[in-house]
């Protein structure tokens, strides 16, 4: 589905998705990555050496779910906006997703965005937790959002 449309499909975000007994351990990364090209900045971005590329750089990135931390440092150094932490743990009903954002306005904490899907489509509303975008980012925000727990999967983008 991917080579066609550009969005991934279920069936390939399954591969990629952190088994639900790590889902509720606490934050962890995700990576949506699923094409060879040559890319590693991700590898490099991890303090605990949770993410290897077996084949070199340009093979699929794999992540160690047991051994990733959720910290984050993987996202904002994905040129393809591919990685995303999600935290089920947040509040009973409720997770957070944390992804990199490179548009203006830059979204607020507190503030309501709109979550969109892989697609663009509109999803329903978050609520803005925290922004980290120091210069060291290279203009790649990082915007922590809150949503639902059952859309954890489905929202991947934000609109301010």
């Amino acid at each position: 589905m991917l080579k066609h449309t550009g969005i991934i499909s279920a069936e390939e975000l399954k591969a990629v998705l952190p088994p639900s007994v790590r889902l509720e351990k606490g934050p962890v990364a995700i990576i949506e990555c699923l094409q060879d090209i040559p890319c590693d900045p991700c590898v490099s971005a991890c303090p605990v050496n949770a993410i290897k590329m077996q084949q070199g750089i340009t093979d699929r990135p794999q992540l160690d779910f047991e051994t990733c931390t959720g910290c984050g440092a993987c996202v904002p150094k994905c040129p393809g906006l591919a990685i995303f932490i999600v935290n089920l743990k947040h509040a009973p009903g409720m997770a957070t997703l944390t992804l990199s954002y490179e548009m203006l306005p830059l979204p607020e904490k507190g503030h309501e965005v709109t979550a969109l899907d892989r697609s663009g489509r509109v999803v329903g509303k978050a609520k803005v937790l925290r922004l980290i975008n120091p210069a060291a980012y290279d203009r790649t925000a990082v915007v922590t959002i809150e949503v639902p727990a059952d859309r954890i999967n489905d929202i991947r983008a934000i609109r301010v």
